[in-house]
């Protein structure tokens, strides 16, 4: 008799993560930073924040490290941590060290690709949201989304 293996299993697990509702930018870019500790303005680092469809907070995840002047963000391990968490929208972040808060044209393109894979699993990209230590930069609110 052949034994079937799963290729993945949902599990609750314990934690020390603080569900909050989302109502705003404001309220989504205060809770990401969070993440980021001391090293906002040392190196990029990409966060996904996953939602339910009350716009509480269900998890995150840290989808990339680099360097001082970018990171890579591989928009499959975006749709797996939403497709697992059973989120319905997303909210993307990462950091520019330099301080400069314009979007980049690779940020944009990768804001269309993210966006476009997840709408094909029913999941929204709520923002992609650029934090600086003094500031942020939203491209829902900018129209760039």
């Amino acid at each position: 008799m052949t034994k079937t293996i799963p290729l993945f299993e949902l599990k609750k697990v314990q934690s020390d993560f603080m569900q909050k509702t989302i109502q705003s930018t404001k309220e989504s870019q205060e809770y990401i930073r969070q993440f980021y500790l001391d090293d906002i303005n040392v190196f990029e680092s990409a966060f996904i924040l996953l939602l339910n469809s009350a716009n509480i907070t269900i998890g995150y995840a840290k989808i990339s490290q680099g360097g001082i002047t970018g990171t890579v963000v591989d928009p499959r391990l975006v749709a797996k941590y939403a497709v697992e968490s059973l989120a319905v929208g997303v909210i993307l972040a990462h950091n520019h060290p330099s301080g400069n808060l314009k979007p980049s044209t690779p940020d944009k393109v990768l804001t269309d690709k993210v966006k476009e894979g997840l709408k094909y699993l029913d999941i929204k990209l709520l923002d992609h949201i650029i934090l600086t230590n003094d500031g942020y930069y939203s491209m829902m609110e900018e129209g760039d989304l």
